[in-house]
């Protein structure tokens, strides 16, 4: 399954973790943090990955979502609350299947993944006033 729809992250098992861990040590120190009944990845102080029952997903921006969705992967669904309107789409794709058993192509994805969310942490220039 690829999509929570119940309003948060569904879970994380403890080898889904270790494994997460192992996968992508090819970055250099990565963190897994529990969070909301799932994990999130961190390179350093950033989220570049989230886990939910016991799927990778990768922090995307534009080029790597197309990229992924070239490779057959979904974005992570959520809805806020029950009932609370229609699922939304995040900024998370799943890690294509081939890179599970692929630490160099996991590693590779999730480089781009840790570039993504770094630029979107980036201040956002600001506006000039009128």
């Amino acid at each position: 399954m690829v999509s929570s729809t119940d309003g948060g992250l569904k879970g994380v098992s403890a080898q889904q973790l270790a494994f997460a861990t192992e996968l992508f040590a090819g970055l250099g120190p990565v963190g897994v943090r529990r969070m909301f009944g799932g994990a999130g990845v961190y390179g350093g102080d950033v989220m570049f990955a989230l886990i939910d029952d016991d799927v990778i997903y990768l922090k995307v921006d534009e080029a790597l979502k197309a990229d992924l969705a070239g490779e057959g992967s979904l974005p992570w669904v959520y809805s806020r609350a029950p009932r609370a309107g229609a699922p939304e789409q995040s900024s998370y794709w799943s890690l294509p299947e081939d890179a599970l058993d692929d630490p160099q192509a996991a590693c590779a994805w999730a480089r781009r993944a840790l570039d993504a969310a770094t630029a979107a942490r980036a201040p956002k220039p600001r506006k000039p006033r009128r």
